[in-house]
């Protein structure tokens, strides 16, 4: 078998985590089975789909690295593949032809009922503790009578016939699921009224056209599945494959939704996560390599990649575990990797802060980056490590200056012996080896804890009491703007060391 599978998302609204987990997963098995992966543009939904969300939808799935061997056009990529176009909207054609032919078979017919019919209907089923179905009223009608409710009502819907019986099929991740049709809520819609096919037709006509081998999906779409192969069956079309995976749940084991967590992956991205750490995430999200391993990269999961090894139950979210995996990944990176994904979060934190400094440059940066690699959880981390090292005026918080022990007295004293010693030490000889001893020295004469004295310090020259380690972090500053900012401090707790 040729392998040929999909993603066809809806840009109602922006890339989902699951859209983007779903998207990984046809694309490895593509690749695993050297076989063709596809997108497709569900659109049908016009009042909801917008072209700002088709293009949040595209441009995540390319900076992924998910991309599609057949597709639309996106930015300067031409639409490619034979089966085009792949924008649903544009082959209203295809799916006006389909629901001919199931019309001329009687597999299909015309439903003129009202809104209040079938709201009727829905009431008095609910009233007597029944679930909702279609009744059937428009099902059996003569052509007669099809004449002359269409000259009342001039626009009805389509509906396709579900026969009565078990569809059963065998699901590559659940096994042998068997549903009885009397739970599909009766005959389906396939048009509405103003002409526009629906999801259920729209997908099945199009996965048909386009040869899909594999239909992967999540276990939200398992219930659909059984119309959908009634459909295929009455378009004269090959069945695919189904397999359901399972669903994405938060850490209580309830269902990921955008009014309980971040799902848009746009978020993830500008929260400085990394293309890999958050794939290798994502394949973990229902797949187990069978493995104790836990960094993946991309080739590693396409050669491991096996629908046998999705489970079944939910797969839970770990924000905690995204973060470590990230932390990994940004350590994989090289120097200039590193400095040309996190510059942008450098940036922008330093227009934020809106410093009339010039930007960083990434000559700037790629110094600092042995000092903070260890240090970044996330891209986004880079800004609050290192941005006061570009700032022109410092603010800095009266309370963080004096350390719990100590009082402000003792702080002023501290900063004032330090600005001393450090003054001493000289220019030419600004290193870290030679800044700590004396510094040390400088506490323990003085009966002081190092720890309360480097705070101090600390805070006086970045403002933070969580910083790059602080002698690297003094040669970063340079000699003069250390005594600079350690002067700055002592005015801000006593106005009186002007001049001292």
């Amino acid at each position: 078998m040729t392998v040929r599978c999909r993603i066809a998302p809806s840009p109602t609204g922006p890339l989902h985590i699951g859209t983007a987990r779903t998207a990984l997963f046809n694309l490895l098995f593509a690749r695993h089975e050297g076989g063709t992966f596809i997108l497709r543009l569900e659109d049908t939904d016009v009042a909801r789909s917008t072209a700002a969300y088709e293009a949040d939808i595209l441009s995540g799935l390319h900076w992924l690295g998910i991309d599609w061997d057949e597709g639309p056009a996106m930015g300067e990529l031409a639409e490619r593949g034979p089966f085009g176009p792949y924008r649903q909207m544009a082959r209203l054609e295809s799916y006006r032809a389909a629901v001919e032919g199931l019309l001329s078979r009687d597999q299909a017919y015309e439903c003129f009922c009202s809104t209040e019919q079938l709201a009727a209907d829905r009431a008095s089923q609910e009233a007597a503790g029944q679930p909702p179905r279609y009744i059937g009223r428009c099902a059996h009608l003569t052509a007669e009578q099809r004449a002359q409710r269409r000259a009342e009502h001039p626009a009805p819907v389509i509906r396709f016939r579900i026969p009565a019986g078990r569809v059963g099929f065998h699901d590559l991740v659940r096994g042998d699921v068997s549903i009885d049709t009397s739970a599909l809520g009766g005959d389906l819609v396939i048009v509405r009224s103003d002409g526009t096919p629906l999801y259920h037709f729209t997908v099945c006509v199009d996965d048909a056209t386009m040869g899909i081998s594999h239909v992967i999906r999540g276990e939200d779409h398992l219930s659909n599945t059984p119309k959908h192969i009634l459909l295929f069956r009455a378009l004269g079309a090959e069945v695919p494959a189904f397999a359901h995976l399972p669903l994405i749940l938060n850490p209580d084991r309830t269902k990921m939704s955008k009014r309980k967590s971040q799902t848009a992956v746009a978020d993830y991205i500008d929260q400085g996560y990394i293309r890999e750490a958050l794939i290798n995430h994502l394949a973990l999200l229902g797949w187990s390599s069978g493995t104790d391993d836990e960094l993946f990269s991309f080739d590693d999961l396409v050669e491991r990649f096996d629908l046998s090894r999705v489970q079944q139950g939910g797969a839970i979210f770990d924000r905690e575990r995204l973060d470590w995996l990230n932390g990994q990944w940004i350590r994989r990176l090289s120097d200039v990797e590193l400095v040309e994904r996190s510059l942008p979060f450098l940036r922008a934190s330093l227009v934020d802060a809106e410093t009339d400094s010039s930007l960083p440059t990434a000559d700037d940066l790629l110094p600092l980056v042995p000092l903070v690699r260890e240090r970044l959880p996330r891209l986004d981390a880079m800004g609050p490590l290192v941005d006061f090292l570009f700032l022109d005026h410092l603010s800095i918080e009266p309370t963080l200056l004096v350390p719990k022990r100590w009082d402000a007295a003792t702080t002023i004293d501290a900063l004032t012996e330090a600005r001393r010693i450090i003054a001493a030490t000289g220019e030419t000889v600004f290193e870290a080896e030679e800044l700590e001893p004396p510094l040390r020295a400088l506490a323990e004469t003085r009966g002081w804890k190092a720890g309360d004295l480097f705070m101090a310090i600390r805070v006086a020259l970045t403002g933070r009491t969580a910083t790059p380690p602080l002698f690297d972090t003094m040669v970063a500053l340079g000699y003069a703007r250390t005594l600079e900012r350690l002067d700055g401090a002592r005015l801000i707790l006593d106005p009186a060391t002007s001049g001292t």
